[in-house]
Parts: structure tokens; C-alpha cells; sequence
């Protein structure tokens, strides 16, 4: 069961709210219900008697780090596809996960949580068929948004697969908890039919579900789409699905299934020009990129600076372990800063205040604000930053997961780097 956080008081070297400037040596208090009370100067917070009190002195707080992309039922398959041909490797991650038993899928997923913890990432946008991510958070008490896959290639599926779907999110929203939402995931154009796409739009525009789906990620996907070639469209010939109706490009095949009017978050979107990122403004679509995974794959880079200047909803994603060594989403911020010419402050707003804008929970996290939930990322940094408050945000940039010390979630340590193990939510002392 999930503990109930007590009255909290972090003070620190630095205070890093997102939403304005940062606060030298300063502190948060987050209420008993989990939610941030006050935020300032060490000498203004209150300091209630009963409150568990913590000090960081060589530290500064962040608002909790958000994954827009992850599969955390996949973390099991760390380290075990070789595949770099995306094709060969996205084969060999489905034949590996259809031999999960549930119950693995289950320890995976809570692996996953927890390595997400260790990372300071507090909420996940997580792309999943097997419920256990939903269960997972649910039951440690983690944040995020599960979108439920759902997959039919021939036209002739469709029905049976919106059926299939509505049954599945109502049963996963029944049993999710209070920190966890439920949304629908249309794989990919390679796995899902047009009326499929169209079907899902329908079902979520009614019942108000948030959307993600794979799109533009590969040459091979564009192959298909605007083709009908490649080694999509001869699997989809050998099993006798008919050919797809091509489009200029993926986006603008989505845009003419209806399901862009869903507002969808696009995971990926590497391989896309103007006309697709005006598209996806028109129809307030946010972006998960991917960076270190594209590279894995061999895919590029996307269009980020075009993205930023359109003034598209960004966040970061590491998608999978079966991709990526790690869920660090550093490596991808350092990557955006280099090859998008993105400033070390506007990179960390694509973990922080953008994601959160991206899974529709920009009034609840991101920042750290009196009434938003008291997520927390507790970040090393080299004695002397009450100095160099101008330079911070690169200053964390340099860092890691290693230099995670403490993550909270609505007021409740999760993770305590200075622990030997974290079975378990770590209480801190009152004074």
C-alpha cells in the first residue's frame, strides 16, 4: 500500500522551479495531501514543527522529471535485442515480449518504475498492450499516462479491435489509481489500417482519451506510406492485408484518417518537413522526441529547431530499454542543446514544464508551484552554485542519473540515492 506523505521541508542549495527565476539556497513544503504549499528562500518557508525536515546543501531541487515516451513493460529486454535495422529489431522485440509470462511482465514494469525513480523522473507517458505498467504505478504509487495499444492492419479488423479496445481501457481505468491516467495508442501505420485510425479518433474524441502514436519514425514506415514499398508493405503482402493507400507523407496519411483531430502526441516525427509540422500545429499535436533511440536505429535527427520555431508542445522520451541503455533522459537533452542549438534553460523546460504541457498535465506538474503535486528531482552539483545561479541550468545538464540524490512523488521519497536499496518509499527524520 502507498504510504500517505507526511509534512515535508527540503531546503537546498538551489531552488530550479521552471516558472521563474531560481531561488539561491531556498526551500519547498509540501503539504500532507502531497501537494507543494510553499516555495521560496530558505529564511520565508515556513518551518512547522511537525514537519520531516531534509537539507541538500550542495544540491539543487528540481520540479520531477517527465519520460513523454517509455515502454516500461519492456524492461526486462535490456541489452537483449542486438537488431540495428529497425525491420529486423521490431520483430525480434515482439517474438521477445509474446514469451513473457504476465507475471513477468509485471516485475518488469515495476523494474521499470523504479529505474525511473533512479533517474529523477517522477511521471512517464508509457506505450503499452499488456496493462502492467498501469498496474504497476498504480500499486508503488508512481505518475503517468498509460496508453493502451491497440494494433489491426487489415481493414476488416477494425471493428473487432475498437470493440476490443473500449472493453480494455474501461477495465484498465477501473483498476488504475488516483495518479495514473488511461489513454488509447494506435501503433503505427504499419500496424494499424485507416479505419482502425479513423475508429480510434471516434473513440477518443467521445470519451475525452488522451492519444500517442508512433509516426515518422523510419524510412521504412515512409516507404510504405508513400510507396506502398519496403519491407512493411511486403510483410503486409504476405499476409495478405491489402496495400495502403498512399499519402505525401505519414503525417499527412494521419491527417487523412481523422485522427489527427484526436490532438495525438507524436512519438517520434523524425522524418517530417513543413507541411507536416504545420499539420500538427493546426491540430495541437504535441511531439515525443527520441533522440538517443533514432540514433540507435539509424533514423536521424528531427526537425527540433523548425519544431521549436513553429512553437510545437515538445518533451523528451527515451522509449524503451530494448532500444536505449538507459532511461537518463540527459544524453537527449545534451543532444538537443548540440545538434538543435536549443539554450541549457529551454532543455530542461523539454523534461520539466513542456512535457508536462505534452500528457495534458501542465496544471498539476512541471513546475514547482504552490498547489501542483510535490514531484521533485534532487540533482548534485559541485559545492560554490549559490555563485552561479545564471549558469545552472547548464551546470545540471552536465550530469546524470548517478547525480540523482533524491526523487519524490507528491511529497513521498521514492528514491534516497544515499540508501543502499529502496524496496520501499524512504521516510526521512523529524526534527
Amino acid at each position: 500500500m502507498v504510504r500517505t506523505p507526511d509534512l515535508l521541508r527540503i531546503s537546498a542549495g538551489a531552488i530550479y522551479p521552471v516558472s521563474g527565476p531560481v531561488i539561491q539556497h531556498g526551500a519547498v513544503l509540501v503539504h500532507g495531501d502531497g501537494r507543494i504549499a510553499a516555495v521560496g528562500p530558505d529564511q520565508e518557508v515556513p518551518r512547522p514543527g511537525d514537519a520531516a525536515t531534509v537539507d541538500f546543501p550542495d544540491a539543487v531541487v528540481l520540479p520531477g522529471l517527465v519520460n513523454v515516451h517509455t515502454h516500461l513493460e519492456l524492461t526486462v529486454l535490456s541489452g537483449a535485442i542486438e537488431e540495428e535495422d529497425f525491420f529486423d529489431w521490431i520483430r525480434h522485440v515482439r517474438r521477445a515480449k509474446q514469451e513473457l509470462s504476465p507475471e513477468q511482465l509485471r516485475a518488469s514494469a515495476e523494474q521499470g518504475v523504479r529505474d525511473a525513480w533512479r533517474c529523477g523522473i517522477t511521471t512517464v507517458g508509457d506505450t503499452g498492450d499488456s496493462g502492467a505498467v498501469v498496474d504497476a504505478l498504480s500499486r508503488l504509487g508512481g505518475r503517468g499516462v498509460v496508453f493502451q495499444e491497440v494494433f489491426g492492419p487489415h481493414p476488416d479488423q477494425a471493428a473487432g479491435a475498437i470493440a476490443a479496445l473500449e472493453t480494455r481501457v474501461a477495465e484498465l481505468a477501473a483498476r488504475a489509481g488516483s495518479t495514473v491516467r488511461v489513454g488509447v495508442s494506435p501503433h503505427a501505420p504499419y500496424t494499424v489500417s485507416a479505419a482502425l485510425y479513423g475508429r480510434v479518433a471516434e473513440l477518443a474524441v467521445r470519451d475525452a482519451l488522451p492519444v500517442a502514436l508512433h509516426i515518422a519514425e523510419s524510412p521504412a514506415e515512409v516507404a510504405l506510406v508513400t510507396r506502398g514499398r519496403g519491407p512493411f508493405a511486403e510483410l503486409w503482402r504476405g499476409r495478405g492485408i491489402p496495400g495502403i493507400e498512399t499519402a505525401r507523407s505519414p503525417i499527412a496519411y494521419l491527417e487523412r484518417t481523422g485522427i489527427l483531430q484526436a490532438r495525438p502526441l507524436a512519438i517520434h516525427a523524425v522524418q517530417t518537413d513543413g507541411e507536416d509540422l504545420d499539420a500538427l500545429c493546426a491540430n495541437d499535436c504535441g511531439v515525443a522526441l527520441c533522440l538517443q533511440s533514432n540514433g540507435r536505429h539509424g533514423h536521424g535527427f528531427p526537425p527540433v529547431a523548425a519544431m521549436v520555431d513553429r512553437g510545437l508542445a515538445l518533451g523528451v522520451g527515451t522509449d524503451s530499454l530494448a532500444s536505449v541503455e538507459s532511461l537518463d533522459l540527459f544524453p537527449d537533452l545534451r543532444l538537443v542543446c548540440e545538434r538543435a542549438g536549443l539554450g541549457a534553460g529551454a532543455a530542461l523546460r523539454l523534461v520539466t514544464a513542456d512535457a508536462a504541457k505534452v500528457l495534458w498535465l501542465d496544471s498539476e506538474i512541471g513546475t514547482l508551484e504552490p498547489g501542483k503535486w510535490g514531484d521533485l528531482c534532487v540533482r548534485r552539483l559541485a559545492p560554490g552554485i549559490r555563485s552561479e545561479p545564471a549558469g545552472l541550468a547548464r551546470r545540471v545538464l552536465q550530469g546524470g542519473a548517478e547525480d540523482v540524490l533524491a526523487t519524490y512523488v507528491a511529497g513521498r521519497c521514492v528514491y534516497d540515492g544515499r540508501a543502499d536499496n529502496n524496496p520501499d518509499p524512504v521516510r526521512h527524520s523529524r526534527t
